[in-house]
């Protein structure tokens, strides 16, 4: 199998388990504010830590841990803080919602939220750095192939996430189906937060 497939492969099963990050895409999807953005950014920043990985930041975090350390309890704050906006979201919300009928927050807040989402987790460090970068080592003589199969993965995870929200607008007619999502992202966010902090 050659590098770039494996990396492929790789990139797509870590990027594939639901978490916070994910989950914030799929609403922007359904919502349908800066999804090119979101998915940009999620993906270029995905880019930039698996390139440290693959050519030894890796190391760098094993000679500091005390990083992971600050990332994590940051990390948890952020995520309780945005799940409770959920919990509140679905509370509130009551009327029959539209993608269109959607407040729109402005495009600074959400890229600020993305680079959070993406540098304030620290499984996305442990996952993009120490785990990819420790599997490249395998491939040092193909390493930028390893490295490009891994980054693609993530382009076309994001992207697809993002786009093929669309899919279910049908089911995001009815006010029911948007406080059913906004619980079930509250609750990715404090199970997450909750896990950092243990």
């Amino acid at each position: 199998m050659s590098a770039f497939v494996y990396g492929l492969g790789i990139g797509f099963s870590l990027i594939l388990a639901i978490g916070a990050q994910n989950a914030f895409v799929l609403k922007q999807g359904l919502k349908q504010q800066y999804v090119f953005w979101v998915c940009f950014i999620c993906a270029l920043s995905d880019s930039i830590l698996i390139y440290f990985g693959v050519t030894g930041f890796s190391k760098v975090i094993a000679n500091f841990p005390f990083l992971l350390t600050v990332s994590k309890y940051f990390g948890a704050a952020f995520l309780f803080f945005y799940g409770l906006r959920n919990f509140y979201s679905a509370i509130k919300n009551s009327s029959s919602l539209n993608p269109s009928d959607i407040e729109k927050d402005s495009l600074l807040k959400i890229i600020g939220i993305c680079l959070a989402f993406t540098w304030l987790n620290p499984h996305v460090y442990l996952d993009a750095i120490i785990l990819i970068g420790s599997i490249s080592v395998q491939f040092s003589d193909q390493l930028y192939q390893f490295a490009a199969g891994t980054i693609l993965a993530s382009w076309i995870f994001f992207f697809s996430v993002g786009y093929g929200a669309k899919m279910l607008l049908p089911l995001f007619k009815r006010a029911t189906s948007w406080k059913i999502l906004d619980v079930l992202i509250g609750i990715t966010m404090w199970t997450i937060a909750t896990m950092l902090i243990i």
